[in-house]
């Protein structure tokens, strides 16, 4: 009995020392107002369900703010801030407001946000199909390509066959690399579509195909940090809606490639980027440095290893990818 008191005595002492072991210091309560130009029921749901680690107004509960949890909760802000924060709405433009909005829209519907562990702790943070239905209706009013709207149908541009996946061209040697000395690489039309992304916030559709290295990786859940080797490419198209409501792809857009290399490209978070845009395939950028935009564009998702897509789970025995003899 004294040895059980003795244990709990020093555990005591030692939790009630641990009190006095903050986090850095982080500005909690700084008001946040409704966005602008959004409706007050969306505003409701983003404020209940992502302002306490995407904006500057936080509500910790008691819980919150005793150690070690308060680190936890620290490092969650944190990243949160860093990826998306509410509070400088009204610096943005109306476009980059929507395209923000279809972002945290996205990570809510792959299950992604909120986290996991932080409902857990905070369930009325979780989304119900409700508020899902609610941001999807309110998303869909200002798509550039709004569901079901009936448009005469557009007709495909007369090379976009040149760029279609699987296609066979006889020569690419009269396209140029990118400004970083990238080369294009023309076979990915016969990589395997590892996600696709519906971009209605500006009109577009995308595929993202995945090299032989990628495709294994994902079956084998060793996407995070992506091994050397792999690669993606992201085909984007403008949406085409025909008269019946059905979307195809449009004229083409642009390729865009993402080679992991960690030594070689070390200075560029391990990725090598690039991109051609239009049916002749002109590189993008005027510098070798353009692909700090790239960079900056995907720092949101840098914890997963600054990928956005969360791809298909590939079980390549069941389906003999890559089975050269069958």
């Amino acid at each position: 009995m004294k040895k059980g008191l003795k244990i709990f005595t020093i555990l005591l002492v030692a939790f009630i020392a641990l009190q006095f072991w903050k986090p850095e210091e982080i500005e909690y309560s700084t008001p946040t107002k409704d966005l602008r130009n959004v409706p007050a029921e969306v505003n409701t749901i983003l404020r209940n369900s992502c302002f306490d680690c995407h904006s500057n107004t936080v509500n910790l509960a008691w819980f919150d703010k005793i150690t070690p949890a308060n680190f936890i909760v620290a490092s969650h802000i944190t990243d949160g801030r860093k990826a998306l924060n509410f509070s400088d709405w009204d610096k943005l433009e109306k476009p980059k407001q929507n395209a923000t909005l279809f972002y945290a829209f996205n990570k809510i519907l792959s299950g992604e946000m909120p986290l996991k562990s932080y409902t857990a702790l905070h369930p009325s943070a979780k989304l119900d199909d409700r508020s899902i239905a609610v941001l999807k209706n309110y998303l869909a009013t200002i798509a550039v390509r709004k569901p079901n709207q009936e448009i005469p149908p557009v007709a495909a541009p007369k090379d976009v066959e040149k760029i279609l996946p699987n296609k066979k061209i006889t020569d690419y040697s009269k396209v140029k690399p990118t400004q970083n000395n990238i080369s294009y690489i023309p076979d990915f039309r016969n990589w395997k579509a590892v996600s696709t992304s519906d971009r209605f916030d500006n009109g577009s559709m995308r595929i993202i195909y995945g090299n032989e290295i990628a495709v294994k990786a994902i079956a084998e859940h060793q996407t995070n940090p992506w091994p050397d080797g792999a690669i993606f490419a992201k085909t984007a198209w403008k949406q085409k809606t025909e008269a019946d409501g059905t979307i195809s792809a449009g004229a083409f857009i642009q390729v865009e490639f993402m080679i992991k290399d960690a030594k070689k490209y070390e200075a560029t978070k391990g990725w090598g980027w690039a991109r051609w845009k239009g049916n002749d395939l002109k590189p993008y950028g005027d510098t070798a440095n353009f692909d700090q935009e790239c960079i900056s564009c995907h720092n949101p998702v840098k914890n997963n290893d600054y990928v956005f897509t969360t791809p298909l789970h590939l079980d390549i025995n069941k389906f003999n990818i890559y089975n050269k003899t069958k």
